[in-house]
């Protein structure tokens, strides 16, 4: 199994090329099933969970081709309802096709789905919905069967908790229905709008309104189109974190601001110099971080809970104490462990981190709990003394392109697979 190795204390300088969002393009992926032609994705990383997404079309019977990071994904021949275990097993974010593969064929039949383990992601809110809009759901040994015998039926449907993927499934299920369905407290993530900038480009009918209402009039059928995958606000996130651990003046390329702005004072408060424009981001970091106060995961605007392990790791050599409370997942606080391998003064209780920051983190071996906390190492490790080792990297590449390679490219000394020469 592959490992990243870290010698710390580089500043990293220079510029950087953000990558497609992996959020972003998993729903697409999903959604080119519900095409009657052909669908190219531009922009879609390289990602092991992009790979996995690729095998799940395949399987339904599509016919998918790569080009550096265009997919093109011809959906005319899907007859498959099913997806294997294993397959589903291969990412969290599989449970997504439920929705598309009942708006295409009527049927869908599925098993729980796998990835990283950072607490429950039950889909009690997305079958509610479902048999809401008239779908028969049967759950036996672990599987789901879900059949729509009459269509699926205009509703409106109010979620207790704005959750992306009962969104998204919501969203898909219902774009090839008849008449109109509502989502009341919606999610409302720039994904969730990107995920209806494809559909409409092929002939949906989905409004995106910002108070959290989705607004779906069906229509009969999809046609082909292309579409870009907007950027990946979690990736530029880390890599800022990456700056403000290790110091550095960074612009990242292809960036959205406005997609993470909530997010944007948090480092400004930690002393980092921001810059924005249409599609650049610049930060400064010019010497040691200021710790963050009060940091809250929230569903978006807010505060986001997948850049709460890489902010968690520059917290770690700030001046002063910061508290992270995580109000999404009860289980994503597993980096706290490696992180105080390194050197760290972390307490958890319950859903709530204190973190008293050291002057500095000790290199260590340590190993990726998770995808977020796999980062959390990776700009822990760039800040840290010594040689830092980082195992089970399999979790970081679901969700980070060539991490090693867009570090290395900005000052970074970080190889993969012990190549590099550990002092």
């Amino acid at each position: 199994m592959d490992s990243i190795i870290i010698n710390g204390g580089r500043k990293l300088v220079g510029e950087i090329d953000l990558q497609g969002s992996k959020n972003s393009s998993l729903p697409i992926l999903a959604a080119t099933v519900l095409v009657n032609g052909i669908s190219v994705i531009h922009n879609c990383p390289e990602l092991t969970d992009v790979s996995a997404a690729i095998k799940i079309l395949e399987h339904l019977g599509c016919k998918v081709k790569r080009e550096k990071n265009t997919l093109t994904v011809d959906s005319a021949s899907v007859t498959c309802y099913n997806i294997p275990q294993g397959l589903m097993r291969e990412m969290r974010s599989s449970i997504v096709f439920l929705g598309s593969i009942l708006g295409r064929t009527g049927k869908a039949q599925l098993c729980s789905p796998g990835g990283c383990e950072i607490g429950l992601r039950p889909i009690d809110l997305h079958l509610k919905a479902l048999k809401t809009m008239g779908v028969t759901v049967v759950e036996t040994a672990g599987e789901i069967l879900c059949q729509a015998g009459s269509g699926i039926k205009s509703s409106v449907i109010s979620l207790s908790f704005p959750s992306v993927g009962a969104t998204e499934n919501i969203i898909l299920a219902s774009v090839l229905s008849k008449g109109r369905t509502v989502i009341i407290n919606a999610a409302r993530e720039p994904e969730i709008q990107d995920l209806a900038n494809f559909l409409n480009s092929c002939g949906g009918r989905i409004e995106v309104r910002k108070e959290g209402t989705i607004i779906v009039d069906g229509v009969e059928k999809l046609h082909s189109a292309e579409h870009t995958v907007i950027p990946d606000r979690i990736v530029a996130l880390t890599y800022m974190s990456a700056v403000a651990s290790s110091t550095g003046n960074l612009i990242i390329n292809n960036v959205n601001p406005s997609h993470f702005m909530s997010v944007v004072p948090v480092f400004e408060s930690a002393g980092a110099l921001i810059r924005t424009d249409n599609n650049h981001l610049q930060i400064k970091m010019n010497t040691r971080p200021i710790a963050v106060r009060d940091i809250r995961t929230m569903p978006y605007p807010g505060f986001p809970t997948d850049a709460q392990a890489p902010v968690m790791a520059f917290s770690c050599v700030a001046r002063g104490t910061s508290v992270i409370v995580e109000n999404i997942f009860e289980s994503r606080f597993k980096h706290v462990n490696e992180l105080s391998k390194m050197g760290a003064h972390i307490k958890v209780e319950g859903r709530v981190a204190v973190i008293d920051g050291v002057k500095y983190l000790e290199a260590a071996r340590v190993s990726c709990p998770d995808l977020r906390g796999g980062a959390a190492l990776v700009v822990a490790g760039l800040s840290a003394h010594g040689a830092t080792v980082i195992d089970s990297v399999s979790h970081i590449d679901r969700g980070y392109e060539k991490i090693e390679e867009c570090l290395k490219s900005i000052g970074a000394d970080i190889s993969r697979n012990g190549n590099q020469r550990i002092v």
